[in-house]
């Protein structure tokens, strides 16, 4: 039974993250900012694990793109389904290493995951870059990963702990635990 209740969340998880861009008008400069795809990886990495959350990480970019034509499949959804990956699976692999469930853990799986992700974000997109001639500046990877993301950082760390902690007491009232 958990087997499907996680199958459904990240389902659910994985429509959260194809609309929420809307809220954000599909507008590259605040999507860039708010970062309205990261949220529902992390969470999915949180709730239903590592693999979960890798696999929506990774499939939503592509799926979106697909259906609404934004992100462009390349090189963007490419750099953003490796970002995405990395934060679903390091979050989820993190947080299944927890002894007790505390939030000063719970900040550290998020912001391990905002590290790994960015740091694959930029490798990933240095790369794909290089392919096409272009260069992707050590500058350019700190303005684009920290200084443009600050709004969808702090959004990430407000929101994410007490939505999981929330979330958890629900399903575990539910289940009588």
């Amino acid at each position: 039974m958990r087997r499907y209740r996680k199958l459904v969340t990240a389902g659910l998880l994985l429509a959260i993250g194809l609309l929420l861009p809307f809220v954000t008008g599909q507008i590259k400069e605040i999507g860039d900012s708010l970062l309205p795809m990261h949220l529902p990886v992390m969470l999915c990495g949180l709730l239903c694990g590592w693999q979960y959350g890798a696999l929506v990480g990774f499939s939503l970019p592509f799926v979106r793109s697909l259906l609404f034509g934004m992100p462009p499949i390349y090189p963007n959804a490419v750099w953003m389904a490796c970002e995405l990956f990395t934060y679903g699976l390091v979050i989820g692999l993190l947080y299944a290493l927890r002894k007790r469930d505390s939030m000063p853990y719970l900040y550290a799986c998020l912001i391990g995951s905002m590290l790994a992700g960015r740091a694959v974000w930029g490798v990933t997109k240095a790369a794909l870059l290089g392919l096409s001639g272009k260069t992707f500046a050590f500058r350019a990877f700190l303005v684009g990963g920290f200084a443009d993301a600050l709004p969808g950082i702090v959004l990430q760390l407000i929101l994410i702990p007490p939505l999981v902690r929330l979330i958890r007491k629900m399903i575990d009232k539910r289940d009588g635990t």
